[in-house]
């Protein structure tokens, strides 16, 4: 196991910013200025976290005339997103409570 690359998926995931935009396209794809409004966030911001996205495979894009479609990669991201929110509300107390992680 490499550990190295175990700790950079799950600095994707950690991040407040991409977890806030992967729980927004989990509803459905969007374009940078959609996830910007939704997230009163300013566009520099939410591009630099869609391309780290993008480069480590959780996002997809896809060109729609001037703008880009930003969307979970439902073969492969959208199974471990389900699978981590059914250990959450197994463990839901667990996680509240350890005083290790928080």
């Amino acid at each position: 196991m490499n550990t190295d690359l175990y700790r950079s998926f799950f600095r994707a995931f950690s991040n407040p910013t991409r977890l806030k935009i992967l729980a927004l396209l989990r509803q459905y794809p969007q374009s940078v200025s959609q996830i910007c409004e939704h997230l009163s966030l300013e566009q520099s911001r939410v591009s630099h976290n869609l391309r780290c996205l993008s480069r480590c495979g959780f996002v997809e894009v896809r060109p729609n005339g001037k703008e880009r479609i930003y969307a979970l990669d439902d073969e492969n991201i959208m199974p471990i997103l389900k699978s981590i929110d059914k250990h959450i509300e197994r463990y839901r107390v667990r996680l509240v409570e350890c005083g290790v992680i928080r």
